[in-house]
């Protein structure tokens, strides 16, 4: 009996093998591990490090006991921070993509030379995603308030907590965990704050609200930086000394 073989079958067929081998092939080739550590992590941030060395040079140093935001991408894509924050001294010196380990090893050139009144960090996203453990995050963090305390023990550090973003639900648990560890590390400590953004960020239903995220689902739109700001804009004016000089 001769065995009728559909044209379309087989098209399929091909297809099908085609979509089950291209995305693992274009994942090894296209998107290579980054660097886990330093010193070979300084060919991801270099250049954007020394552009802001370099607009300091040109545009003359920001006065002292300003507020200066770090971190990833979360700080970087904050465009409106200063007419979020209208009257107080902000910049930006976030850089996106990066964990907190990288906050840790560049504080020594976008932080501290400013010599704010005011750190705000937020970082950990990236970190959880990447696979770091809690222990990596929390003990990265504890480094960086270290660091700066050590060269500006008067200076306030603000942990904004890990968002909870739609394209990285699955891991919710683990930024929840970390959130904790780090509110409850700060707690015992001096001139430190946690900051909340977690949970407003929330709806009724206990999911991440739609209209606070860009298609990409995981970086904020305008809603979700006037969400922040609202959040945010006490906790800087409590932490800015009262004197303040200007």
């Amino acid at each position: 009996m001769k065995r009728y073989f559909s044209p379309l079958l087989h098209i399929a067929s091909m297809i099908f093998a085609c979509l089950a081998f291209v995305p693992t092939a274009f994942a090894q080739e296209s998107q290579p591990p980054r660097p886990s550590s330093y010193p070979e992590r300084t060919a991801l941030w270099e250049k954007a490090i020394a552009t802001f060395e370099t607009q300091d040079k040109e545009k003359g140093m920001p006065e002292s006991g300003g507020i200066v935001f770090v971190g990833s991408s979360s700080i970087v894509g904050w465009k409106t921070l200063t007419e979020d924050f209208p009257g107080l001294p902000v910049l930006n010196r976030g850089f996106g993509g990066s964990e907190v380990q990288d906050s840790v090893y560049y504080a020594g050139r976008i932080v501290l030379p400013y010599k704010p009144s005011v750190v705000v960090l937020y970082a950990g996203d990236n970190d959880i995603a990447a696979g770091r453990t809690l222990e990596q995050i929390v003990g990265g963090f504890q480094t960086f308030a270290r660091k700066i305390h050590a060269a500006l023990p008067d200076t306030k550090i603000l942990f904004l907590a890990i968002k909870p973003s739609p394209s990285r639900w699955s891991r919710e648990g683990q930024m929840v965990a970390v959130n904790r560890a780090i509110a409850d590390w700060i707690a015992m400590q001096k001139n430190m704050v946690f900051i909340d953004v977690h949970t407003p960020m929330l709806g009724s239903d206990g999911l991440p609200r739609p209209e606070l995220y860009k298609d990409d689902r995981l970086h904020m739109t305008p809603t979700g930086y006037r969400l922040w700001a609202e959040i945010v804009t006490p906790y800087l004016k409590a932490a800015l000394p009262s004197s303040g000089g200007r």
